[in-house]
């Protein structure tokens, strides 16, 4: 290993740098201020506030939002769809949903007007039969037709494209003859599988998206080359992977979600170095707090997201929900008197009041000013001089004490437990709903604002302990620098497993494998392995929902061998019976789908090198009045990143550090484990 590898995290207000110098395995970290419109210009901005000479730089890992942001905001490219005769409203039914699922009402737009839809006389049948022939030339005819509505991406979408590709093959060769750019999507290249909605919406969002995210991946790549970068550039996936500049602009719904799933990746890597394998992870930036669960030190995994009503995306995702609790979340009260947080944001620009920039109602971060849990002489991301305690003060007595009958500090503490109670309820969702125990997992809060909250979350939950990552505000820029490349596959099989062609499948476990090699080659980048691991999705003949069968493969000098019959029932039954406590006797095995990942191990650094060094007695570098609950505490206030292995700190105590305040409640204690976090639990005694 040798030069520098970067990872950059763009969020809603700070983007967040991460440096680690492969020859001595040094890193450095740096914050700033995310620019709008345009993101590129933060993102290089960090670059070279962090790195005086990008030419040393060999590795840069981005994680973006400017795919999510664009759909949840509704910003992408206008888009055409040109698909069977008959389909052309399946975007706009979607599944008969609704947005209040005991409404009335609802309005739903799709992102492609009805205008933009056209149809052509085509026909494939679901067993891979072609009935109709596609017309090229009413392709053609619909190709001009868009381009001159002033579509700039078109979208493929023909019925059971899924089963054989040959009508969508033919009609892309044709279109590209006369379209424009290269911003053309076919389900049967985006999604191969079965469900017609869903390969619909996936296929016309990975269209809406790809002139914004090619253009902003490009506009990227060519500063960085401008500024004398000549290593690899790099994107994180929603599945919490990397992947080329190039994959990425032909398949940029894939990054969606992109920013909070390198935070989880980093969150999994940080807990397990430190022993723990089940962890929930709360990243709080500026705009939203993202709640995520690593069960065994594994991330859960979703093959389907809303990202909006009636925006779903089936590519596989770190599951991740959010809600709007970030640090720039605006409280107010409603109508009907009651304190609200979220989900309008302050973002970077103008930022809470106490920022100075124009914004003048409060937010999160204004109630931790005012209750002096934030240093208003020394804020993070270094950009600020200091911060407006007293502005902030009388926003919060505006909008939120004088509605309320409350006065300034209650009022601060108010906005507090309302957060502190939405943030605990996403905790709970991702836990307690779905069967785990949250006193047998550590929580991890990241991001700018989490280790604010971290005690909170302790006593409203009921988590044994938080840890307090080394770096907790560019955390999710750490896992851009840690997370291996990997290429997931999907193939629609629909096949009973009685009679199984398992020479037919061992056939597209060895295409999945091939292309998944070949995509790792063409990186140019080294790892430490290659792997290739499939599963089945399967049921019982009549049931809608599926259970993802790992199977058992063995591969040799680049060979797949198809598991038995026999051996994908055991591993079916196994699952199965794991998930629902019992299997149904004379029941018919249905195979789904084949998933397959290709993953390419890159390599890890010891987390015990940003562990630090000193070993003087911990001492406070001075104290303040902090509040909480109806009282000022005198607060002893730590220097973070000097704190020597083993310090164990009681709270009321605060440790700053350039991107985050740790906060250690009354009650809690703080201890610093050997790779530098701060492991928070219950006690004086707790930790000793």
């Amino acid at each position: 290993m040798s030069g520098k590898m970067i990872g950059v995290d763009v969020g809603g207000t700070f983007t967040d740098i991460f440096v680690l110098d492969e020859n001595d395995g040094t890193a450095r970290v740096g914050k700033v201020p995310t620019s709008r419109p345009d993101q590129s210009t933060g993102f290089l901005q960090g670059i070279t506030d962090a790195v005086a000479d990008i030419g040393s730089v060999g590795v840069v890992v981005h994680g973006t939002t400017a795919g999510t942001n664009a759909l949840l905001e509704r910003k992408g490219a206008r888009t055409g769809v040109i698909c069977t005769q008959g389909l052309r409203d399946v975007l706009e039914m979607r599944r008969r949903d609704r947005p209040r699922t005991w409404g009335l009402r609802g309005d739903f737009e799709p992102v492609v007007d009805r205008r933009d839809r056209l149809e052509v006389p085509e026909r494939t049948l679901a067993d891979g039969t072609i009935r109709t022939p596609v017309d090229l030339d009413a392709v053609r005819r619909a190709a001009r037709q868009l381009q001159d509505q002033g579509c700039v991406a078109v979208a493929i979408l023909f019925a059971n494209a899924y089963a054989n590709p040959a009508n969508e093959a033919a009609a892309v060769a044709a279109l590209r003859e006369i379209w424009p750019n290269e911003h053309v999507s076919a389900s049967s290249e985006i999604l191969p599988e079965i469900r017609e909605y869903e390969r619909f919406s996936t296929t016309a969002l990975n269209a809406y998206l790809q002139p914004e995210v090619s253009g902003y991946l490009g506009r990227l790549g060519a500063a960085l080359d401008s500024g004398g970068f000549g290593g690899e550039f790099m994107i994180v996936q929603s599945n919490g992977g990397v992947m080329d500049v190039d994959t990425a602009c032909r398949f940029p719904i894939r990054t969606a979600l992109s920013g909070p799933a390198a935070g989880v990746i980093a969150a999994g890597f940080i807990a397990r170095s430190a022993g723990y394998d089940n962890v929930i992870t709360g990243d709080m930036g500026g705009t939203s707090f993202d709640v995520s669960l690593i069960a065994e030190g594994r991330s859960m995994l979703a093959p389907q997201t809303s990202i909006d009503f009636g925006m779903v995306v089936r590519t596989p995702m770190i599951e991740i929900t959010t809600i709007g609790a970030g640090g720039g979340s605006i409280a107010w009260v409603d109508k009907g008197g009651l304190l609200n947080i979220g989900p309008e944001s302050a973002g970077s620009d103008p930022g809470p009041v106490a920022y100075g920039l124009g914004n003048d109602r409060p937010t999160v971060t204004d109630a931790n000013v005012v209750l002096g849990r934030i240093d208003p002489e020394n804020p993070i991301g270094g950009k600020l001089a200091r911060l407006d305690v007293e502005a902030a003060a009388r926003a919060i007595d505006i909008h939120v004490g004088q509605p309320l009958g409350l006065d300034t500090l209650a009022a601060a503490e108010a906005i507090l437990r309302v957060a502190n109670s939405r943030m605990a309820g996403a905790l709970r969702l991702v836990s307690i709903e779905r069967g785990f125990d949250p006193k047998k997992f550590a929580f991890m809060p990241f991001g700018g604002g989490g280790a604010l909250h971290a005690g909170a979350m302790l006593a409203e939950v009921g988590i044994a302990r938080a840890i307090v990552p080394r770096y907790p505000g560019v955390t999710s820029a750490l896992g851009c620098v840690i997370a291996d490349m990997r290429q997931d596959f999907v193939q629609t099989l629909n096949a009973m497993l009685d009679g199984l062609d398992t020479d037919m499948l061992g056939t597209v476990m060895q295409d999945h494998h091939d292309r998944g090699m070949a995509m790792l080659k063409a990186a140019g980048t080294r790892f430490e392995a290659r792997e290739a691991t499939f599963a089945l999705d399967m049921a019982y003949i009549g049931q809608t929902h599926t259970v993802s069968v790992p199977i058992p493969v063995q591969v040799s000098a680049g060979k797949v061998h198809s598991p038995t019959q026999a051996q994908i029932a055991a591993a079916f039954d196994s699952v199965y019976r794991d998930t629902f406590g019992r299997l149904l006797p004379g029941g018919v095995r249905r195979i789904l789908n084949l998933r397959s990942a290709v993953t390419g191990k890159r390599p890890k650094f010891d987390l015990a090198t940003l562990a630090p060094t000193v070993t003087d007695p911990a001492r406070p570098k001075s104290s303040r009045k902090v509040h909480f609950g109806t009282d000022w505490h005198e607060t002893a206030i730590y220097d973070r990143l000097s704190l020597p292995v083993g310090t164990l700190i009681t709270g009321p105590a605060i440790l700053e550090q350039p991107d985050t305040t740790v906060l250690i409640e009354p009650g809690l204690v703080g201890r610093v484990d050997p790779l530098g976090n701060v492991i928070i639990e219950t006690g004086p005694e707790a930790g000793a």
